[in-house]
């Protein structure tokens, strides 16, 4: 498995990429940039064009660059209001239907739905594949650390990461997830604020030895 991660983080190659895979990136774009790169790296796959022409989200000069390629007419694409709820559950049981690899590409270029949905996966690579996103953001990692079903390797490399560190609620997150290490959560004690100690003190979720630290802390901050 560590193997196929390395190739898969090489970058996720829309020219071979399979139909299933494209069609729910297509449905998450964040970049409008990536419909024309999708677009002319399957000048020779016309399933693909035909996806791309009529997604509704497709930009115009896309649509046109697809339709001089397959010489035929820009065809009519109306735009209607999407249930945000239905639309999460279809991308939902898409993702679902994927292999291991697929859905490691997914997590790698995948937009913040897609995000979201892999955040959850039981994979651990793909888990793992999430976190290393490039458009991943801080609410999202403040989103995953509050997450029981998060793992606990997933928590090591994000309490690793300085940049994601410096937010407070990130680390607030770290110290009161019960699958944080409690070696790695008591190192993080110290930041929180003295409001946040006296929760974290009577929180029995988290492990007595955070606890322990949150009162200490708090006996050292008592004003004499």
């Amino acid at each position: 498995m560590e193997e196929e991660h390395q190739q898969v983080l090489i970058g996720l190659d829309f020219a071979i990429a399979s139909p299933e895979v494209l069609e729910i990136l297509i449905d998450d774009i964040e970049d409008p940039a990536t419909f024309d790169q999708i677009a002319r790296a399957n000048v020779h796959r016309p399933e693909i064009l035909t996806m791309l022409l009529h997604h509704v989200d497709t930009p115009v000069e896309v649509r046109s660059f697809i339709t001089g390629i397959m010489q035929v007419p820009v065809p009519i694409v109306a735009k209607t209001p999407r249930n945000y709820e239905v639309r999460r559950e279809s991308l939902t049981t898409k993702i679902q239907r994927l292999n291991v690899s697929a859905r490691i590409q997914l997590a790698l270029k995948g937009g913040r739905e897609i995000r979201g949905i892999l955040s959850r996966d039981s994979n651990k690579e793909v888990m793992f594949s999430v976190l290393e996103n490039a458009k991943i953001t801080n609410p999202e990692i403040e989103l995953i650390v509050k997450s029981r079903s998060t793992l606990e390797e997933a928590l090591r490399r994000i309490s690793r990461n300085r940049e994601w560190m410096r937010s407070y609620t990130i680390v607030q997150g770290l110290v009161t997830n019960p699958k944080t290490p409690p070696g790695i959560a008591v190192t993080h004690v110290s930041y929180l604020k003295t409001k946040d100690l006296f929760i974290v003190e009577k929180n029995k979720n988290v492990s007595e030895t955070i606890r322990l630290a949150a009162r200490k802390l708090l006996h050292v901050r008592k004003p004499k």
